[in-house]
């Protein structure tokens, strides 16, 4: 029984002219809801929906009708509820939506005329084809850098980071028609756009990026790969000032694409950060900084949201460790938030915020503090079985490795026949950049 949902904020996203719209996410500003089923009416100007969305806490099953029209007709109306919800009277919606043909951005609202929403507390998204459960081998390199996928569309960017985050990280999903097919840990290549000024009439090399979504995609259908891109900039030292000359060839373009911009792709390639599914109970340890994270939001969506129990389960355990900079540049926090407060026994979710928090000795908070400050359940688990997981820029390995081998010594065990021992029973997995 639900009662009482207030939230002053609601958000439709658009992806193509005035419709058909990709998205639905309603009950926060930046909730889960993916891509719902929809049925058109062309005539009357109006959009039926169904599908999952989310509160940050709870799973709901929704059906949601609304009727479109410019700003200038705009006028307030009814909303028809049940089970009491209250939306505070925000009955409008502020949509803005790009057209893929003309590229020029309108400004729309949307009124709900009638919602039903029942609470389904656990209940996971349906995805499909489930024949991509099948394979028994992960796809790797369908596409190379000679002969790369060149259809594939930018679908959406967004920012994920607060205003007082260091620098600016996206969200950015990229339809490739079911044509590129992955499974979660693996990673694309992408080739951006333009020639190599070190090899004239080249192409720019293949920059490689984590896939930060299930093979289902966000769209949960097979036909999408999410990536978790920071945008690479130069600041001259001595200046202080942003030198354009020197950014990020790959990440800016990908930061500045647009809805609808053509993309080229190579992979999908890697196997070490493979998610262990032979056993549905084993416990996995992931330890990530900055856009790190992005193989673990795919894992995670896979135990905590996806609805694959014909073929994978998870009751095990999920252990995250995010080290960022400060609150604002935390990485799909409210997902995580929402898996830790539906699923108290399966996930564990600590961060480490290096501008924000005092380690024990009084410095900043790193990721490796945080493993110290769990070490010994942390060495138990591994000594049980656990996968341990490790993805981000490379410098994070000498901290995280010298901290390991204290807390080992410590315990009067030699890291180095441990680490060999881990390496040996697949339970080390690491990728860095």
């Amino acid at each position: 029984m639900i009662s009482n949902i207030s939230q002053s904020k609601y958000l439709i996203t658009g992806n193509e002219g005035c419709f058909p719209l990709r998205r639905l996410a309603l009950l926060l500003p930046r909730a889960i809801g993916d891509d719902l089923h929809r049925s058109r009416n062309d005539g009357a100007r109006s959009r039926s929906y169904v599908g999952v969305v989310s509160d940050g806490l709870t799973l709901w099953q929704a059906s949601v009708s609304a009727s479109v029209a410019p700003d200038a007709s705009l006028r307030k109306a009814g909303l028809k509820v049940q089970n009491s919800l209250s939306f505070n009277n925000k009955l409008w919606m502020p949509l803005t939506s790009v057209c893929l043909k003309s590229r020029t951005a309108s400004t729309y609202r949307c009124k709900v005329v009638s919602m039903s929403v029942q609470q389904t507390v656990k209940n996971k998204v349906p995805v499909q084809p489930l024949e991509l459960e099948n394979a028994k081998e992960p796809p790797l390199n369908l596409y190379k850098p000679k002969e790369p996928y060149t259809t594939a569309t930018i679908v959406s960017v967004e920012r994920l980071v607060g205003p007082n985050a260091p620098g600016e990280t996206c969200h950015i999903v990229i339809d490739h028609g079911g044509n590129v097919p992955y499974w979660e840990g693996q990673s694309y290549g992408v080739i951006p756009p333009g020639e190599n000024p070190k090899k004239p009439g080249n192409p720019h090399n293949v920059r490689l990026y984590s896939i930060a979504s299930t093979r289902y995609g966000d769209s949960f259908d097979g036909k999408t790969a999410s990536l978790c891109v920071r945008r690479a900039v130069y600041y001259d030292p001595e200046t202080g000032k942003e030198d354009p000359s020197k950014k990020g060839i790959c990440s800016n373009f990908l930061c500045d694409s647009k809805p609808g911009d053509k993309i080229q792709l190579t992979g999908p390639s890697g196997k070490i950060m493979l998610l262990p599914e032979d056993n549905p109970n084993a416990t996995h340890i992931m330890i990530a900084t900055g856009t790190g994270v992005a193989p673990f939001r795919g894992y995670l969506r896979r135990m905590f949201m996806e609805d694959v129990t014909s073929s994978y389960k998870f009751g095990g355990l999920s252990w995250l460790f995010l080290g960022v900079a400060n609150s604002d540049s935390l990485l799909y926090d409210e997902e995580f938030n929402s898996y830790l407060k539906i699923y108290p026994d399966n996930f564990r979710y600590d961060k480490a915020l290096s501008r924000e928090q005092k380690n024990k000795s009084g410095g900043k908070m790193y990721v490796q503090d945080k493993i110290e400050e769990y070490s010994d359940e942390i060495f138990k688990l591994l000594d049980k079985g656990a996968h341990i997981y490790f993805c981000g820029l490379k410098g994070m390995m000498p901290g995280i490795q010298d901290t390991l081998k204290r807390v080992a010594e410590q315990r009067g065990e030699s890291w180095e026949a441990k680490l060999s021992q881990l390496k040996k029973n697949k339970q080390w997995h690491v990728e860095v950049y």
